[in-house]
This record gives structure tokens, C-alpha cells and sequence, in this order.
């Protein structure tokens, strides 16, 4: 059966707001400073506790996925985690066979630490590489160095790790072509399940967003950004990658079900500081402050916003994430769910677009073409209602 057609369940994302030191491109919420990791820990158990009816008006309260994320998750230790997998056992229902993925700095996977998140029942590792340049991390503030990174993919593999994924950047400063090529043949000889790439921006509120402003680094030419885009996709179809959604490429079908689920338009539960979840008729979203948020959850409050979503919105969520993904956008599902006739609607945009040649038509459903991959975020304006 294909992935498409299995019985989708929930999602649950842990938000896990602590770095051991903060990446010079990074603009998520996270703190360098550890000294309230234990009162996080209460306040996230304790959100957990609070939260265990959100799924009881969906399809499925039993959930498929667990994903540690963040920040980086693998500072934890494993006592901390063993906490969180307890209150998630005692308040929510899982499925047989879960997909439990935990984002991982390589300099924290030492032997024991793998043995330990393998024996809680971790089966998928999310390893933060983004390059095997030393200069370049260097660069960027990471902790790591490329032998290091090797031999955490490594020691995963021994300990018996069959899903493992690592996240890889290009059009990075400094970066030439036979860098990219240098990291994409690392990368493959691996022979990792999966690889998440994206393209390095600038973000205006971290350290490369400053030095921008004080013309201590350049931003990319939009052609620079391209041709390594292009270098990147053909490089991994030639070694059996597909490509399934824009930044997403697995082997032998090795999707990732918990951000799958997600583009399937599927319910989630974000927990932690800065976290988001998505219930078909509410988005909400805590507080990106760590201070805040464990006060409110010492006083039994949720420290969160709602939104509650419009058939407008959840008719431009849709093609949103559908889009970008290999199934495309399904037209029959869009009219069932929110009465979008798109085809009728934007007539004219849609001609346009057949007529650049970046996008398609099948099986009633839209897909974006090589060219209209790297304008994906333009062409979903167009289309949105």
C-alpha cells in the first residue's frame, strides 16, 4: 500500500528550547542558558498533562509519531527523556509500531548516549550536519567538526539505527560548487535513509543577519542559490533519493511520517516553548519566552494563543503544504474539504503557469515542475485565495 493511502493518526512535537551554543544563521527559540532545564522539564510534563484531550475531536487520538525537536533535544539526558516518554504513556495512546524521531547535534552522540535513547524506544535520528566543511562550520558557530559527524552517523548505524536522517545546507557562505559536491559525496557514501537540505537565508535577527547590515557578509545571488539547488537535486536522484517534498529526500521510501502526516493536512500537538499545533478548526501557539512559559504552567495555565481558522484559512494551508510535496495538490480533496473550485477560481493563473511550464496536471491534482520547485513560495501566493 502506498504511503498516501495508509490510515493517518496525530502527531506530537516536543519543542526542546536549549543549545549548547547558539549557530550563527539560527533564528529558532532556544537558550544557550541551561539553569531552568529542570523547571522545563516539570512545565513540559506538566503541558503534557494538561493536553491529553486535544485529539478527543479527531479522527484518531492515538498517536503515530512523536518528534523531539528544538533547540537541540539530545542535551537532554536520560532521565529527563525517560520522564517525557513516561507522561506521554500515562496520557496518551500509541500506536503499535510509532515513528519516535529525536533531532541530535553530533557532538552529543557518543556510544552511550545512542545506547540509551535506543533502549527508550527512539527509532529515528535527525542528525544536524548541515556540512563537513571545518572552515565553514567553524564559521557558523557549530559545535561540531566533520570527523565528528562521520562517526555519529557511524556509531548510530552500529548500535542498529535504521532510520537515521541528516540535515544538510547549501548556498552557505563561503561555500563553492565542489564544496556542495565534497558534502553531497559524504553525505551519500553514508548511505543514510533520508536527507533534509535547505537553503541557507539570512535571517535578520541572528548573528549573519547583523554582519549583513554591516556589510561584513554578502547575500547570495538568487542565480548562486539556484545552480547549487540544481547541483543538490541531481546529484541525489543519481544516488536513489527522491525528492518528496521541496527540502526532503528518502531512499527506498523512508518518508518521514511525522512531517508527512503534516503535509497530509493530519492533526498535531506542539509542546514546549514556541511550539504549534493544528487541530483542522484551531492553530495555537505558546509563548516563545522559557520564563514565561514555565510560569504559566506552574499556575495550571497554557501559555498559548488560539486561532481560530477560517475556511479561507484552512483552504490556503492546504495548498500550502501540498504543493510543495511530491503527491501535489489534490483538486477533488480541496473542493470536498472547502468548496475551492481552483481550477475555476484562478483560471487565468493557472494558464500562466502551465504556460511557463511550472506546473502540471494529473489525476486531478497540481504538481510543481523542476522549474516551478525553486519558485515554489511565489507560485503558492498565487494560488492562495
Amino acid at each position: 500500500m502506498n504511503f498516501e493511502q495508509t490510515e493517518k493518526m496525530p502527531g506530537l512535537y516536543l519543542h526542546i528550547p536549549y543549545c549548547r551554543q547558539a549557530c550563527h544563521y539560527c533564528d529558532f527559540h532556544f537558550s544557550t542558558n541551561l539553569k531552568n532545564k529542570t523547571a522545563m522539564m516539570r512545565a513540559i510534563v506538566h503541558e503534557l498533562q494538561l493536553q491529553k484531550n486535544y485529539f478527543q475531536n479527531s479522527n484518531s487520538s492515538i498517536l503515530q509519531t512523536i518528534y523531539f525537536g528544538g533547540g537541540t533535544p539530545s542535551l537532554l539526558d536520560t532521565e529527563e527523556i525517560s520522564l517525557i516518554f513516561k507522561t506521554i504513556k500515562d496520557n496518551f495512546s500509541l500506536s503499535s509500531d510509532p515513528e519516535i524521531t529525536i533531532e541530535c547535534n553530533p557532538e552529543d552522540l557518543t556510544i552511550e548516549k545512542l545506547t540509551h535513547l535506543k533502549q527508550l524506544g527512539i527509532n529515528r535520528l535527525s542528525i544536524g550536519i548541515q556540512t563537513f566543511n571545518n572552515d565553514i562550520l567553524s564559521f557558523m558557530n557549530r559545535a561540531h567538526d566533520a570527523s565528528q559527524a562521520i562517526e555519529a552517523v557511524k556509531n548510530a548505524q552500529k548500535l542498529g539505527f535504521q532510520n537515521i536522517t541528516i540535515d544538510l545546507m547549501y548556498a552557505l557562505p563561503k561555500s563553492t560548487s565542489q564544496t556542495l559536491q565534497n558534502d553531497l559525496d559524504l553525505a551519500t557514501s553514508l548511505g543514510v535513509q533520508h536527507i533534509s537540505a535547505y537553503c541557507f537565508t539570512l535571517e535578520e535577527k541572528t548573528v549573519f543577519g547583523k554582519w549583513e547590515k554591516q556589510k561584513k557578509l554578502i547575500k547570495n545571488e538568487e542565480s548562486h542559490d539556484h545552480e547549487q539547488f540544481t547541483q543538490l537535486y541531481n546529484h541525489l536522484e543519481t544516488q536513489g533519493y527522491e525528492q518528496y517534498e521541496i527540502s526532503n529526500y528518502a531512499r527506498n521510501g523512508q518518508y518521514s511520517k511525522h512531517n508527512s502526516n503534516y503535509w497530509f493536512g493530519e492533526h498535531y500537538l506542539g509542546i514546549g516553548p514556541g511550539a504549534h499545533s493544528y487541530n483542522g478548526s484551531e492553530r495555537q501557539w505558546n509563548v516563545s519566552n522559557n520564563t514565561k512559559y514555565i510560569e504559566n504552567l506552574e499556575n495550571d495555565s497554557l501559555a498559548c494563543e488560539i486561532e481560530h481558522l477560517s475556511k479561507q484559512d484552512n483552504t490556503n494551508e492546504l495548498i500550502l503544504i501540498q504543493l510543495r510535496t511530491k503527491w501535489g495538490l489534490n483538486l477533488e480533496q480541496l473542493f470536498k474539504k472547502y468548496g475551492f473550485d481552483l481550477l475555476k477560481e484562478k483560471d487565468q493563473k493557472i494558464a500562466q503557469l502551465l504556460h511557463s511550464e511550472l506546473i502540471e496536471i494529473k489525476n486531478n491534482c497540481v504538481f510543481l515542475t523542476k522549474k516551478g520547485i525553486f519558485l515554489a513560495d511565489g507560485i503558492v501566493v498565487e494560488l492562495m485565495v
